[in-house]
């Protein structure tokens, strides 16, 4: 007991040892919660990274890819099948994106990953970070009515509230599709009121504005030799027979003005000339150099125009494609790409779910050639790294496929340049790795770990948190050597009264514990 009074009479009254002390507390301390801080923000971000990576992937060098999927994961499983869970295919392929906001197109760069709505949730954690509780609990690429999360579902309820995603879905589209018709009506009323037409809102609400002929824009060009021209739209339908396709076609040109405005004022509204137009430029049908009109041909039948929008599920037929219920191919979009943080620290929208954006992609080619395609944006992919939340763009992988050429049409089987591989658990990646790498030829093949595709920043976060650990560890030695010198000059000190201590009794053993306890 004596011990313990002395030792708080001694600190009482010296306050710099107690000082020391409290350094030291404070040193030992700040370690602990610094380490546990480190270990917790990279347990979470590796979470992150492999919640897209899978364990391993079983990548070709080409961007065109490797044939048939099937045959390579069954080599796959007669090689690490012990340790093998699942496996999902996938084509992965860099882009650019474009979409409209408020009249203006905003590009960004991105990479198109092509996934199986089927088996991607069974070796990643992709659907987590979606926006739609029913996207999260089965992954799907059609769009919802509603109920896309008002809030950031990660972050919890105290999360900024997102207002503009209360309509996100189909009422956004509808309404859009809405506003983007009327524009168009008024823009036909413009065009028919600057032609001398009627300008009555209900004539021929679908017909398509007449491209100016070479007629029109050039009058005083002499005329062209008749030549036989082929009508894509024809070949697109799927006509066997290409002779089916074409068309005599005469030259425009060798109108005269007077003919024209004749012609203008016989059919003033653009539904009773639109019979005549064409896809090259033609508005009066065929003419021959004298400015008659040939006996008319038997009526052909309807044919498609391959340029009009339609959805996956359109029947090919000529259908119009309506966006107020029809939706392009969908699309899961990364959050960076189409948002941005306000001074206020909310998030803003330049499009929501039901938007569509334009995909231009390198078809497999040699050079590559841009091919691209309208999508509809089904959800939002937030996982919290902006490396993938501002680049990834999620589509069908078969869609993909169609839209490279990367499907056999003898076999319709598609090529791939990615398989992803979950192990069971306990399962070594490392040894995985290195079996499929001996197996596979490394010219042609690339096996990695998820760890080996992020091991840049995974050893930027260990050597940060090794010089954290230096740091604090030089803290507290410092106000280790503080305690001991104090301490000592205490002990020098005291001399006197550890003299009487011991003349008192006490062991050796219990005077050093009053300085060192």
């Amino acid at each position: 007991m004596y011990k313990l009074l002395l030792c708080w009479r001694y600190l009482r009254t010296r306050y710099i040892a107690l000082a020391s002390v409290v350094s030291v507390m404070l040193g030992v301390a700040t370690l602990i919660v610094v380490n546990a801080v480190m270990a917790g923000f990279r347990k979470e971000m590796e979470d992150r990274i492999h919640g897209v990576l899978a364990d391993l992937s079983l990548e070709s060098r080409s961007l065109d890819g490797m044939p048939d999927a099937d045959w390579h994961m069954e080599q796959i499983r007669k090689i690490a099948g012990e340790q093998i869970e699942a496996m999902t295919p996938t084509v992965v392929v860099p882009g650019m994106m474009f979409f409209c906001c408020r009249g203006n197109w905003i590009t960004r760069e991105v990479i198109v990953i092509g996934i199986d709505a089927d088996t991607q949730a069974d070796v990643s954690a992709l659907a987590r970070y979606l926006n739609h509780p029913e996207n999260r609990s089965k992954l799907s690429f059609e769009l919802r009515e509603g109920g896309y999360d008002l809030r950031d579902h990660q972050a919890g309820p105290e999360a900024p509230l997102r207002p503009q995603m209360a309509e996100a879905g189909w009422p956004h589209r509808r309404r859009t599709a809405a506003a983007q018709a009327l524009e168009q009506r008024l823009m036909r009323m413009e065009r028919q009121l600057q032609s001398g037409g009627s300008g009555h809102p209900h004539d021929n609400d679908q017909a398509p504005l007449p491209r100016p002929t070479s007629a029109e824009t050039n009058p005083g060009d002499a005329p062209q030799p008749a030549v036989r021209q082929i009508d894509h739209r024809a070949l697109a339908a799927g006509f066997d027979d290409h002779r089916a396709a074409e068309r005599p076609s005469g030259p425009t040109d060798a109108l005269s003005g007077h003919q024209r405005t004749t012609a203008n004022h016989e059919g003033n509204s653009i539904g009773e000339n639109r019979a005549g137009i064409n896809r090259s430029g033609a508005a009066f049908g065929p003419q021959v150099a004298d400015g008659t009109s040939p006996a008319p041909a038997a009526t052909a039948p309807p044919v498609e125009d391959p340029f009009a929008r339609r959805g996956d599920d359109d029947s090919r037929h000529g259908t119009v494609f309506d966006p107020a219920k029809q939706q392009h191919t969908g699309a899961i979009v990364g959050i960076g790409l189409i948002s941005y943080r306000d001074a206020k620290g909310e998030d803003q929208f330049l499009c929501l779910p039901g938007d569509d954006v334009k995909l231009v992609i390198p078809n497999v080619a040699m050079p590559p050639q841009a091919i691209s395609d309208e999508f509809t944006i089904v959800d939002l992919y937030e996982s919290k790294m902006s490396e993938y939340d501002a680049k990834f763009v999620f589509v069908p992988i078969r869609r993909l496929q169609q839209l490279r050429g990367m499907i056999d049409p003898a076999t319709g089987v598609g090529m791939v340049n990615s398989i992803q591989i979950k192990l069971k658990p306990g399962a070594d990646p490392v040894q995985a790795r290195d079996k499929l790498r001996a197996a596979f030829s490394p010219v042609l093949y690339h096996v990695s770990t998820w760890r080996d595709k992020q091991s840049a920043l995974l050893a930027a976060v260990q050597m940060e948190t090794a010089i954290l650990n230096v740091l604090l560890f030089l803290i507290i030695a410092v106000a280790g050597f503080g305690i001991l010198a104090i301490f000592f000059m205490i002990v020098v000190e005291k001399t006197r009264d550890i003299g009487i201590l011991k003349a008192l009794g006490a062991p050796a053993g219990g005077v050093m514990g009053i300085f060192l306890s």
